[in-house]
């Protein structure tokens, strides 16, 4: 099961890891889609945002999402999740039972996913935001077990998350300018 890939890079050299990053990741989605399905994916960066861009034309429809964030693997990650959601969201809508040559695989077309309950916020919290620096909100958050915290960013007065990342590190994220 393959497709093809078109990985286009704007300021960001497409390195062989962000290549394979690509291609294992969104190739996930092959499961759905006919041998041979062209996926167009634009990786670029603007200051701290590192973002893709993933369109995937299916038979006069397009299929499209783009994730950001401080990460390009955060975002390729986020991504193909969320096109795997509109996929089974959307099934209804996007694939035709009559088409005979679907851009999509059997496989997907008779399998009945239940309807997705829409989001549902089941619990909310009123929290204190203090002003501390990132390398202290991330000595916070492992103190509190989590795996992200919300804090005002003393430097900058603004609020700011720390998330944990593989490998023990650490991620920022911050409002832009």
């Amino acid at each position: 099961m393959h497709m093809k890939f078109v990985i286009v890079g704007k300021n960001i050299d497409v390195t062989p890891g962000l290549k394979s990053a690509v291609e294992d990741k969104i190739g996930k989605l092959a499961k759905y889609f006919n041998e041979d399905t062209q996926v167009n994916v634009t990786l670029s960066v603007e200051k701290d945002s590192q973002k893709i861009e993933v369109t995937i034309p299916v038979k006069g429809r397009i299929i499209r999402s783009e994730q950001t964030s401080s990460d390009m693997y955060v975002s390729i990650d986020l991504v193909e999740e969320i096109i795997e959601r509109q996929l089974k969201k959307y099934k209804s809508k996007i694939v035709d039972k009559q088409e005979r040559n679907s851009a999509f695989r059997p496989e997907f077309i008779e399998k009945e996913f239940e309807d997705e309950e829409e989001v549902k916020i089941i619990r909310s919290k009123k929290f204190d935001i203090k002003p501390m620096y990132p390398e202290d909100a991330c000595i916070q958050m492992e103190l509190l077990g989590h795996d992200f915290f919300v804090f005002c960013n003393a430097e900058t007065d603004q609020v700011n998350v720390v998330y944990k990342r593989k490998g023990n590190t650490y991620g920022l994220i911050e409002p832009e300018e």
